[in-house]
């Protein structure tokens, strides 16, 4: 099999969609529309998500963010972004049904403005109200392998475990959570949060989850078109790493043209 066949054979399955990428982008904190636009295409990104309190839905067309999205490019992830209650974060996701986006939601629930780290219970509870509601979950929760399983358990179609504080870029902190994580749940696992560059996405893909989602990383760098395309490389880079299957760490060095036996060096 070809190189080009595989990575058109890598899909990402979330509920009932189908993704050609495992690269999710934000929407916000670019520099302009027109910038936003560029970036998105140059990620190959097939997702992009949305903050419904942020956009205009009675002026989409004039929307900064959502006159500027082609629909039939890229599936609208609509997000609670800004909530702090688990009653506001679904009546956002009821509003965002109601104005025409699909049963899809990324579910954020904040528990406090300073470090914007999840309210898990509260997250809780909105994921298994809504998902009785018939909707596809993606809930944003912390780097714990319990509260994942809660998730899951609860019926989230994936799981978005943080790397580091939302907007910090510090890129992976603990990635024996995640590595946890990915043994305890069987749905999709999707890191969100923290990445800050090239490498952070590359080694989340490595340790074996499914995509990587990301804005400030891409829209706050100095250049986000091209921090766009090294964000699309790195995360299909990474999977195809974590496929290929990385050789064991050894202590001590190893012969790469050993006397006898496989040729080459």
């Amino acid at each position: 099999m070809m190189y080009n066949q595989i990575s058109m054979e890598d899909t990402l399955r979330i509920g009932p969609y189908t993704l050609h990428s495992r690269l999710i982008l934000g929407t916000g904190k670019y520099p302009s529309p027109e910038i936003m636009e560029q970036a998105l295409e140059a990620s190959g990104t097939g997702m992009v998500t949305v903050a419904i309190r942020r956009v205009d839905l009675k002026n989409r067309s004039g929307d900064p963010v959502l006159g500027h999205l082609d629909t039939q490019k890229y599936k609208i992830l609509p997000n609670t972004a800004g909530c702090y209650t688990a009653e506001e974060a679904i009546r956002v996701a009821r509003l965002s049904r109601a104005a025409g986006f699909s049963d899809l939601i990324k579910l954020e629930v904040l528990g406090d403005p300073k470090t914007l780290l999840p309210d898990t219970t509260a997250l809780l509870q909105a994921t298994e109200t809504l998902v009785k509601e018939g909707f596809v979950v993606m809930p944003y929760t912390n780097d714990d392998p319990i509260m994942a399983k809660r998730l899951a358990d609860a019926g989230a179609a994936c799981v978005m475990p943080l790397a580091a504080p939302i907007g910090s870029g510090q890129g992976i902190l603990n990635t024996l959570n995640i590595r946890f994580i990915l043994e305890t749940v069987k749905v999709p696992v999707i890191v969100d949060a923290g990445v800050g560059t090239a490498s952070d996405a590359a080694i989340a893909m490595e340790l074996g989850v499914d995509g990587v989602l990301m804005n400030t990383a891409v829209a706050g760098a100095k250049d986000p078109v091209r921090m766009a395309r090294a964000m699309g490389l790195a995360v299909e880079a990474g999977r195809l790493a974590f496929e290929a299957g990385r050789i064991p760490r050894k202590e001590y060095a190893t012969a790469s043209s050993p006397e006898t036996g496989k040729i080459g060096g």
